[in-house]
């Protein structure tokens, strides 16, 4: 008989434990995170998930799978991240640029290992990988995404500026992993306002 009381929440019922394919997801995640995705391995994932493998694998049929399941769950959450600041924003386009650069600045400091979709994309070279697929498409609709931004803001080169911001944001998380000093978050964010500030607009 299990002896350990159940964990409670604020209001003393018994807090829900998530089902097993989102626990296996966010062990998963986390894992590859920390660690790199060819190092770790279902049984690790599956413990790490209070799972099993067999459980592992009636949720996600192989360990490629799951990877791209957890790009897609990152992929997803970027989208709603977006989508939520332009509506913060209702007919200030460039006032949800500005803002997206600042978030985007500002969450580079909290980041351990960088972006998990990066790391991921380095590591699995072959393009045939399904999490590859999952990544670029993510990768291409966050830099359409600024091009579309940037035209409805009225400036002259929206495809030069989307790419700058876009290479800026990636360039700058590749760096703050291994040659920047701590806290880059206002060093980005100036060098990003300067490239909204110096562009041209209509």
């Amino acid at each position: 008989m299990n002896t350990l009381a159940p964990e409670k929440n604020v209001n003393g019922s018994p807090t829900k434990e998530p089902p097993p394919r989102e626990r296996i997801l966010s062990a998963a995640h986390d894992l590859f995170y920390k660690h790199g995705i060819h190092v770790v391995s279902v049984d690790q994932i599956a413990e790490a998930a209070s799972s099993n493998k067999m459980t592992l694998y009636r949720h996600f049929k192989s360990k490629d799978e799951l990877v791209a399941e957890c790009a897609r769950a990152c992929a997803d959450e970027w989208e709603a991240e977006w989508k939520a600041n332009v509506a913060a924003y209702p007919g200030d386009p460039l006032g949800a640029l500005r803002n997206w650069c600042r978030e985007i600045s500002e969450c580079m400091t909290g980041e351990e290992r960088g972006c998990f979709m990066a790391n991921a994309a380095v590591e699995l070279a072959q393009a045939e990988h399904p999490a590859r697929r999952v990544i670029e498409g993510s990768k291409r609709a966050h830099r359409e995404a600024l091009v579309s931004l940037a035209r409805d803001a009225g400036f002259t080169e929206p495809e030069k500026l989307g790419d700058a911001i876009f290479m800026t944001m990636e360039g700058a998380r590749i760096c703050t992993q291994s040659v920047c000093e701590a806290n880059p978050a206002e060093r980005v964010y100036a060098m990003l306002d300067a490239l909204l500030t110096t562009a041209k607009r209509a």
